[in-house]
């Protein structure tokens, strides 16, 4: 049965507590910075990139948007040069792009960055007519002959980029801490390691944090991606609302695990520990392996088996199979989430053995008792 009793929180609850609760806060902090520092600024630049006007018909020196350093105009109005393309320079990566080196009619020689290459719509040709257009000293897009390409330099929804992580950082900070302490809550009140409650909790966050991180995207300003971020929180509590009564009910009572042993052809080496106050039990946070044979388990310091073998007796009895718990003793492996925990007894002395749930069958059927194991039985006289 699934013990009742109120589990006393540990240090070790307790430091992991206090760690999520940084990490959550660290994550919370540097998305309010994001929000109320980063995006506003991208977004006001764009504002006024949009609603910047032509400048009169003059030519001031300018740079580029990351080429050569020929100065910087800092103007707010947008200024338009003819220019001749010299010749094109790709670069690799997992977005490409290319670089677009220009000679203006007054001989200034620059570059700027394009996305794609320069083989794509519009082709970008040696020799070719092009206009660019400046804002505050760097290009911002190039008008070829048959359409616009706006260049790496281009303000234009610059501002999503901070608010997707501003909102993916900082609502993933919240599910964080909030799991944290859903975890250090449940951990008074049961043994389980792991809780449906604090499962639910950080699933349901993170699911948020991927629709924080995505509602920008297709949203025109902060406003709309905060709507279609509280939209998808509603979504995600209703979901959470249906499935936590399901969870609930399957969560009561005695979480003992049925599972049917499957009894080894010859001998099978598993990950695995045996925990406990017996001559056999693995050393307590060391590397070992249990080596599983018809009616026969070992556990042993080497893969092979041959290191340090101590057999169990045939005394050892098995009693229940259940999740693990945060009782447990100290040097119990984790799995990463995959570990099961059998229950057993030897002459009144309780111990564990610890391994993934997919080779605890294997355990079990070596566990069982076979005619070779059980010892001479008694056989009625035959009739003469």
């Amino acid at each position: 049965m699934t013990p009742k009793q109120s589990v006393p929180s540990s240090p070790k609850i307790r430091r992991m507590l206090y760690v999520c609760l940084a990490v959550g806060t660290v994550c919370v902090l540097i998305a309010t910075w994001l929000l109320l520092a980063t995006t506003p600024g991208a977004q006001a630049e764009e504002r006024a990139f949009k609603e910047a006007a032509v400048c009169p018909s003059s030519r001031d020196d300018t740079g580029d948007d990351g080429g050569n350093d020929t100065g910087d105009d800092g103007g707010d109005c947008l200024r338009t040069v003819t220019a001749v393309i010299d010749r094109t320079e790709g670069t690799g990566g997992k977005s490409p792009h290319y670089w677009l080196y220009i000679t203006e009619n007054d001989g200034t020689y620059t570059r700027t960055r394009l996305s794609g290459t320069p083989r794509e719509h519009p082709v970008a040709n040696p020799g070719a007519r092009v206009e660019v257009t400046y804002w505050r000293g760097q290009i911002r897009y190039v008008d070829f002959e048959s359409a616009r390409r706006y260049t790496k330099a281009d303000v234009q929804g610059a501002y999503r980029m901070p608010l997707a992580f501003a909102l993916g950082l900082g609502t993933y900070g919240v599910a964080f801490a909030a799991s944290a302490l859903m975890g250090s809550w449940i951990s008074r009140r049961s043994p389980r390691a792991y809780s449906w409650q604090v499962t639910l909790t950080l699933t349901g966050g993170i699911c948020l944090a991927l629709v924080g991180a995505a509602a920008p995207w297709p949203t025109r300003d902060i406003g709309g991606a905060l709507r279609l971020l509280g939209l998808g929180a509603l979504v995600i509590l209703a979901g959470c609302a249906v499935v936590a009564p399901i969870l609930w009910r399957r969560g009561r009572g005695d979480d003992t695990i049925a599972m049917e042993p499957s009894v080894p052809t010859g001998e099978k080496r598993i990950d695995g520990v045996i925990l406990g106050d017996v001559p056999y039990a693995s050393g307590a946070n060391s590397i070992s392996f249990l080596i599983a044979a018809p009616g026969s388990l070992v556990t042993a310091l080497a893969p092979t088996g041959l290191a340090h073998r101590k057999e169990t007796p045939s005394t050892l009895t098995p009693v229940r199979l259940r999740p693990p718990y945060l009782t447990d003793p100290p040097g119990r492996p984790d799995f990463r989430g995959r570990a099961v925990v059998l229950e057993c007894e030897d002459g009144g002395v309780p111990v564990l053995i610890v391994t993934r749930k997919k080779d605890m069958p294997v355990v079990l059927g070596a566990l069982r008792k076979t005619p070779a194991t059980e010892g001479p039985q008694h056989r009625p006289p035959s009739r003469p």
